[in-house]
C-alpha cells in the first residue's frame, strides 16, 4: 500500500461473499463446488469491516444476481452455464437467502446487485460510490480471477484508487488465483488484511 488513505472517502468492496457461494447448504456447496481459501474469508474480513465503519468508511457489498426468466430458469451467460451446470431456480435470485451477504460480513452499507463479472456492468455501483464522495477502493472477495479482477480493473480504468486486499481475496484454483494477484499489481496497490487494520486503527496512515 502506498501511503495513507482517508477512510471516509474510502469503501471495502466485498464482491460477491453471498451463501449460495459459500454456505454449506447454498447452491455450489450442494453441487460439491467448495474452495477452503474462500471459505476463510468472512472470518478474516468481518473485524476489518466493523473497523472500516468504525473509521468513518463505509461497507459495499456486491452481490452476483441471476434473475428467474420465463418459468423461473435463471437468465444465465452461456459460458457460466457450461461452467456450473448445477445451477438451477432459485440460485442467486434476488431477494433470496443464497444471494444474501453470508452473515458474520452483515450488515453492509449498501448492497449492489451484480450481473456480470464486473461490478460495474450495467449496475448502479458507480453511482453509489460517486454519491457516497468514495475515491479509493479496497477490494476483497471471490474469485479473485473473475468478479475481483473485472471489477477491480474497471474502477481503475474510472480512475479510483484501488487497494487489492491479496489475502482478502481468493478463488476455486490456487495458480489461478496466484497468476491473477501477480497481473493486477500492475494497475493496483496492493496490501495485506492486517496492513490495512492497522492503517485504520491510525486514521488511515498507511
Amino acid at each position: 500500500m502506498r501511503g495513507p488513505f482517508d477512510p471516509h472517502r474510502s469503501a471495502l468492496l466485498l464482491v460477491d461473499l453471498q451463501n449460495d457461494f459459500l454456505h454449506p447448504e447454498g447452491a455450489y456447496g450442494r453441487a460439491g463446488v467448495r474452495s477452503e481459501a474462500a471459505a476463510a474469508l468472512p472470518a478474516r474480513l468481518a473485524p476489518l469491516a466493523r473497523a472500516m465503519q468504525r473509521a468513518g468508511g463505509v461497507v459495499v457489498a456486491t452481490l452476483f444476481t441471476l434473475v428467474p426468466g420465463r418459468g423461473g430458469a435463471p437468465l444465465i451467460a452461456p459460458h457460466l452455464a457450461r461452467l456450473r451446470p448445477f445451477l438451477g431456480p432459485g440460485d442467486f435470485a434476488p431477494g433470496s437467502w443464497g444471494q444474501r451477504l453470508v452473515e458474520p460480513l452483515e450488515p453492509a452499507d449498501f448492497l449492489v446487485e451484480k450481473v456480470a463479472y464486473s461490478a460495474f456492468y450495467m449496475s448502479r455501483l458507480e453511482w453509489v460510490l460517486d454519491k457516497a464522495g468514495i475515491d479509493t477502493l479496497l477490494v476483497a472477495g471471490i474469485v479473485t480471477n473473475g468478479g475481483v479482477a473485472s471489477t477491480l480493473r474497471d474502477a481503475h480504468v474510472r480512475e479510483y484508487r484501488t487497494i487489492l486486499l491479496e489475502d482478502g481475496c481468493a478463488a476455486f484454483d490456487e495458480e489461478a488465483h496466484a497468476a491473477t494477484l501477480a497481473s493486477l499489481r500492475t494497475v493496483s496497490e496492493t496490501a495485506r488484511c492486517s496492513e490495512v487494520a492497522a492503517a485504520l486503527a491510525g486514521g488511515g496512515r498507511g
